[in-house]
């Protein structure tokens, strides 16, 4: 019964017994009488246990445990984790990249939030809503008793993806997709669109709910995939087929590309400029940016670069996390590059 209230754990049921069974010899010494042998009561038969003294059980206690056997192990799949997470995707093997092809499918997108010109009434809204009131006078003859209140609906902005997936892209371009399907999975409204020397739109391959499916489908949908790359005339063919279709509410613009251009730099220019001002957020991956003293020099990135608000890398899994990070907490503002692209304008037109 003692050991039923008093031992709560089994590692503690050992000590248990030796202190018990100490405890009671003393008392039985005490009371039994001269010469006259204390009774001792009938033993169900029961499993040996293993005896132990108390220099043994403090021997045992000093001996490492399963659990603690295991820790180097673990620190060990730990280590290998955090050195995968930062590992260049062009510097895996196989095995690496099919593990990583599967963290990319379990990663969950957020973007930020903005307000669409619809109004709904709300309790605590930031508005009268004066025709919701007017209608009640209309109805009964006088004011509601309680004023009507109405805000902005908040909706999730849309994002697009644009990927470069040429030659010199090649090796990054089918985790691309796996990132795009994630992406897709994820948010409500994505469009993805791939591109070399034309522009493709693969969203609706991303809808697949088999993921293998999906890649296969959206790059056999490619013509020039592993081509050249002629970035400025496939972004000319989105800004005029897909732009007003796709950034007209606030669209968050994610190109992945790094930066070899092939074709007329002046244009992709233009086309980026025309690009920044459609959307609200202009995000630019470049694998190459996560190699050590890495410089935008090639033309197509210089042209490129004044135009784009966030230029980050995408060599690995670290930097889609934080990507992931950055795009869940992206305000409503304008970027510090962007205001400063629009200050040099005016500037510019003041002065020309």
């Amino acid at each position: 019964t003692a050991r039923t209230f008093l031992v709560t754990r089994q590692e503690h049921l050992a000590l248990f017994n030796v202190i018990f069974n100490q405890f009671w010899h003393k008392q039985l010494g005490l009371f039994a009488g001269k010469g006259q042998p204390m009774p001792i009561a009938p033993r169900h038969k029961r499993p040996r246990e293993k005896r132990y003294d108390i220099v043994g059980l403090m021997a045992q206690k000093a001996q490492p445990s399963d659990r603690e056997l295991d820790l180097p192990e673990r620190a060990a799949t730990y280590s290998d984790l955090e050195l995968m997470r930062r590992k260049s995707f062009a510097m895996m093997t196989p095995e690496e990249l099919a593990n990583i092809k599967r963290l990319i499918q379990e990663m969950r997108w957020q973007v930020s939030l903005r307000r669409s010109r619809r109004w709904v009434p709300e309790r605590k809204g930031t508005q009268l809503h004066l025709r919701r009131m007017l209608r009640g006078v209309g109805q009964y003859g006088q004011l509601p008793p309680r004023f009507q209140w109405q805000s902005r609906k908040i909706k999730q902005r849309p994002v697009v993806l644009l990927a470069d997936i040429s030659g010199s892209m090649e090796k990054y371009a089918r985790l691309l997709l796996q990132f795009f399907y994630s992406v897709e999975q994820s948010l409500d409204q994505v469009e993805a669109f791939l591109f070399g020397t034309r522009l493709t739109r693969v969203t609706p391959h991303l809808k697949y709910k088999n993921i293998d499916r999906a890649v296969h489908e959206a790059a056999r949908s490619v013509y020039d995939w592993s081509g050249g790359t002629r970035i400025g005339d496939s972004l000319r063919q989105f800004n005029r087929a897909w732009s007003r279709r796709v950034l007209r509410r606030g669209a968050l613009v994610i190109i992945v590309s790094d930066g070899w251009e092939r074709g007329d730099v002046t244009g992709l220019r233009q086309e980026m400029r025309y690009l920044q001002h459609r959307c609200h957020r202009l995000i630019w991956l470049n694998p190459l940016l996560g190699a050590p003293g890495y410089q935008p020099l090639v033309e197509g990135m210089a042209a490129a670069l004044p135009y784009i608000d966030d230029f980050l890398p995408c060599h690995n899994l670290q930097s889609l996390t934080e990507l992931a990070d950055h795009i869940g907490r992206l305000g409503t503002g304008r970027s510090a590059n962007r205001k400063l692209a629009a200050r040099n304008e005016h500037v510019h037109n003041t002065t020309g």
